[in-house]
């Protein structure tokens, strides 16, 4: 399974709460409505930092997951029209692109 993870900071001038908001309730939406999603992608997640007291201030605003069983599955996600029309342009609108922070990896459970 092939895991991209993808630390993602707000736009300039937009508050963290509006952020959250476009995240979790228009773009995750939009994401999972293309087709695509559903033939291509096995888990997608959004997640925001919490209040954690004894823990470092949030270095990301937010973090998306987005998991695929192979790099054809991967390619055939972010090659697709539905993908490059409708998803990757409201990125732009709620995410700092320069700040963004990709780790790609092969998830290994240990317990």
């Amino acid at each position: 399974m092939l895991k991209l993870i993808f630390m993602i900071n707000r736009a300039e001038g937009m508050s963290y709460e509006r952020f959250v908001e476009h995240h979790r309730d228009r773009h995750a939406p939009l994401f999972t409505s293309i087709p695509e999603a559903e033939r291509y992608v096995r888990k997608y997640t959004v997640s925001h930092p919490v209040p954690a007291e004894n823990y470092p201030p949030r270095a990301y605003d937010g973090l998306t997951e987005i998991w695929f069983e192979d790099w054809e599955d991967h390619d055939a996600f972010f090659a697709s029209d539905n993908y490059r029309t409708l998803v990757n342009p409201d990125e732009a609108r709620f995410i700092d692109m320069d700040s963004v922070a990709v780790m790609v990896t092969e998830e290994k459970e240990v317990i």
